[in-house]
């Protein structure tokens, strides 16, 4: 019998044993690691008229072009080619964010990661390595693991590109907290180091995170990844936070 016939039987046996189940309120489902209906309709998925460079989305009613620009993107100010997230930081999303980043509930990555290759549908995107935002060695020491290389595994298996798990460093520094955007920049400034610009030259590189907030995070590692010599930077998150206009 080959090893694909006893992989395809085996996953069946483990089928029976562990039926598939809503990750959040463990209803049943089709396939393991996917949401019910219903908890999929609780989130606010990023689907309508968004940036076309940021994926920022765009007031209810407003119906711009398919290559309208919110006025940070219009303005050349961001540091990376392309971002998308699935969905908007609420009170759902942070629901589910908040254990999977600090409470050890890593079974939430699998939907998570398949909304965020969801969210790139309309990008023709062709990365030659996904890297995860890296933590400092204290944070992760503390934490167990780092959450953005659990999101990047499905997301690098999609693209069918490696992860790139160690050429930028993160120096420790305290959490952000409640900062300014401006104070989040600010704090931010420094602290990724390349240690292998010889990995990171002339690569197109999807950086890959949980949350954005202000944007602090990527542009950073934007910058130092340029400056490395990357020649193209994407950057996509499960959910992101939008401000009241």
């Amino acid at each position: 019998m080959s090893k694909k016939i006893l992989c395809k039987y085996f996953n069946k046996f483990l089928g029976f044993l562990f039926p598939p189940a809503c990750p959040i309120c463990s209803a049943p489902v089709e396939i393991h690691g996917e949401l019910c209906g219903d908890c999929w309709s609780c989130f606010d998925w990023i689907d309508g008229p968004h940036c076309a460079i940021c994926g920022y989305p765009f007031p209810d009613g407003y119906e711009p072009n398919a290559n309208a620009k919110c006025p940070v993107c219009a303005s050349g100010k961001n540091e990376l080619d392309f971002i998308r997230a699935a969905c908007i930081y609420d009170d759902m999303s942070r629901s589910v964010m908040l254990p999977f980043k600090h409470g050890g509930r890593i079974k939430f990555a699998k939907f998570m990661s398949r909304a965020m290759i969801w969210a790139l549908r309309d990008l023709d995107i062709k990365p030659d390595i996904v890297m995860p935002v890296p933590l400092a060695n204290r944070r992760l020491f503390q934490r167990g693991y780092n959450q953005a290389t659990l999101l990047a595994r499905e997301i690098a298996h999609a693209y069918s590109v490696p992860i790139d798990f160690d050429s930028v460093h993160r120096k420790y520094r305290p959490n952000m907290g409640h900062k300014t955007n401006a104070q989040r920049f600010e704090h931010i400034r420094g602290v990724f180091d390349v240690a292998y610009p010889e990995k990171i030259l002339d690569k197109k590189i999807l950086l890959v995170d949980d949350v954005m907030t202000s944007g602090a995070t990527f542009a950073e590692m934007a910058r130092v990844l340029r400056r490395a010599g990357a020649a193209e930077i994407y950057g996509v998150v499960f959910c992101r936070v939008v401000r009241a206009e």
